[in-house]
């Protein structure tokens, strides 16, 4: 076991839902909803203590969740196929439980939902369905535009942080859409196998792409020529990107097996990326996040630990709680919470320390 430095972040809360945690989410008042593979949907404010239930376990997954950028509006989909939308501004700073509000229903039978994000400043909200994206606009209510990606099941989905652009991904590739204009051909990233995760970088230069056939992609966002980085275990389930630049851009972490490999791009603009293997846990990694403003990153294993890694170089705390195997972690907004969910339906939050503060 490695040497750890001082606490950075102490326990502050834990719960327990009926089964696993599968998704996890904040809004941007640091209100934290939690949902299971039961279907329970929990909110809770780490602050208060406040807990509301928004819906209890049915026996069908929820898979996803995510806030609007405005904190107004809460949704969640999965295995049954229905989009539920709730508006949540009351509820995401509570003092004393209100009545829960019914949620809008978009309801998709025989169709498991797993993949949705909100614009960055609109409330619209794009969800995979099928060979299928949608985006559906909360002011009007109804759906803006409906994408066919064609070539296989939408894998994942993601706004361009300015939210001029959707990207979505699948089978052979990533398609991009311009958002003024939905009906115009999209942008196409030619991939020999499947994209199964992507992510832009914060700051809207680069577009990851973790694929099926053990290898990640980043374009430069307006190219379609990629730096190709292969030789992982297995496929790249993860990505994260640091909110902060190092040198030339932001640092790009992917989680494959059980290594976490954080790339570094190269000085030269025209040159790829130095990569640095994080080896440290025994079972896959099922989740990675950096802090918000920071450096700082996290990550959850099957193998029980949470660990958090400072300047994303070394292990400077790990953290316990769930014996099974963590599932997912998020961070807050402003990064002073760390939530994570278990295999066994715990979910822990933690606060970041007064001692830890500026650690980066």
């Amino acid at each position: 076991m490695p040497s750890v430095t001082k606490s950075l972040l102490t326990g502050c809360r834990q719960g327990h839902l009926n089964d696993y945690v599968t998704a996890i989410a904040w809004s941007p008042h640091h209100a934290l909803a939690i949902a299971s593979a039961a279907g329970e949907i929990l909110l809770v404010n780490p602050e208060t203590q406040v807990e509301i239930i928004l819906q209890e376990a049915k026996g069908e997954s929820v898979d996803c969740l995510a806030f609007s950028s405005d904190g107004q509006y809460l949704a969640a989909g999965g295995q049954s196929g229905q989009l539920l939308i709730w508006s949540i501004a009351p509820l995401t700073d509570p003092s004393t439980p209100l009545p829960i509000p019914s949620p809008t229903l978009l309801s998709h039978p025989r169709t498991w939902l797993d993949r949705l994000t909100w614009h960055p400043t609109r409330n619209e909200l794009a969800f995979s369905l099928g060979r299928q994206a949608q985006v559906w606009d909360a002011e009007t209510a109804e759906i803006a535009t409906i994408l066919q990606f064609e070539n296989s099941s939408v894998l994942d989905l993601a706004w361009h942080p300015q939210g001029q652009h959707l990207a979505v991904s699948g089978h052979q590739g990533v398609k991009i859409w311009h958002r003024d204009d939905w009906n115009a051909d999209p942008e196409v990233r030619e991939i020999a196998a499947a994209s199964v995760v992507i992510a832009p970088s914060p700051d809207g230069q680069y577009l990851a792409s973790g694929n099926l056939d053990h290898t990640l992609l980043v374009w430069p966002f307006d190219s379609d020529v990629p730096w190709r980085m292969s030789g992982f275990p297995g496929k790249v389930r993860q990505l994260a990107w640091s909110d902060v630049t190092v040198g030339q851009a932001p640092l790009l972490a992917t989680a494959s097996g059980t290594g976490v490999v954080i790339w570094r791009k190269k000085s030269n603009a025209n040159d790829g990326w130095d990569a640095q293997v994080l080896d440290l846990h025994d079972e896959r990694v099922n989740a990675i996040a950096f802090q918000p403003g920071s450096t700082l990153l996290a990550s959850a294993a099957e193998d029980g630990q949470l660990c958090l890694w400072k300047k994303a170089r070394q292990v400077a705390q790990i953290l316990e709680g769930a014996p099974q195997g963590f599932s997912t972690l998020a961070w807050s907004p402003n990064g002073q919470w760390l939530a994570a969910g278990g295999q066994q339906g715990e979910w822990l939050v933690w606060q970041q320390s007064h001692r830890g503060q500026g650690f980066g």
